[in-house]
């Protein structure tokens, strides 16, 4: 259907279906968060089952891409200390030391001794670590434009906004 500005109205989707016949039996609530939430809720599995092939497609697990992007984020000579790995992935010390063994058995880090510790240790990621993350955040970006392709600029920037807005609001009260 065109509206005035030519605009076409989308087709029905599954969440309109589901919101529809909900609305039919129970028209005493207000089903709009489902119109918003489940849409994202599929969008998220969208994106997870994207990701992981992102990452299959580079030879890394999500584990593996998560500590090796946070070691690229920080910049040439892509070195942290595990406990500031920790902070960025969000996983205990003892699950640390274990992703720190194994990725250091795939040659994609090392540990180095830290020269302004004595006793402390750097998580330094290696060429073949560089390689396999620039590659996996490639096929990432990449596969998350297609999916947002079907939105002008300028909507992407809207929605962005929007769900930054509800992320902070979700956040405080977390």
């Amino acid at each position: 259907m065109s509206g005035d500005n030519g605009y076409m109205a989308p087709e029905n989707d599954e969440v309109d279906r589901i919101v529809a016949a909900w609305r039919s039996e129970r028209p005493d609530l207000d089903f709009s968060p489902l119109e918003v939430l489940s849409r994202v809720g599929r969008l998220a599995r969208l994106l997870d089952r994207e990701r992981r092939r992102a990452f299959t497609r580079s030879e890394l697990d999500s584990w593996e891409f998560d500590v090796l992007a946070a070691l690229r984020r920080a910049g040439s000579p892509y070195q942290m200390s595990p406990k500031a790995l920790l902070q960025q992935t969000l996983v205990s010390s003892g699950t640390m030391t274990n992703r720190i063994d194994r990725l250091v058995d795939r040659n994609l880090v090392r540990r180095l001794e830290d020269p302004n510790d004595g006793r402390g240790v750097l998580v330094e990621m290696t060429p073949a670590g560089l390689t396999r993350v620039d590659a996996a955040i490639t096929r990432l970006v990449d596969a998350e434009a297609a999916i947002l392709s079907a939105l002008p600029r300028a909507e992407q920037k809207k929605l962005a906004a929007a769900l930054r807005r509800l992320s902070l609001e979700m956040d405080e009260t977390d």
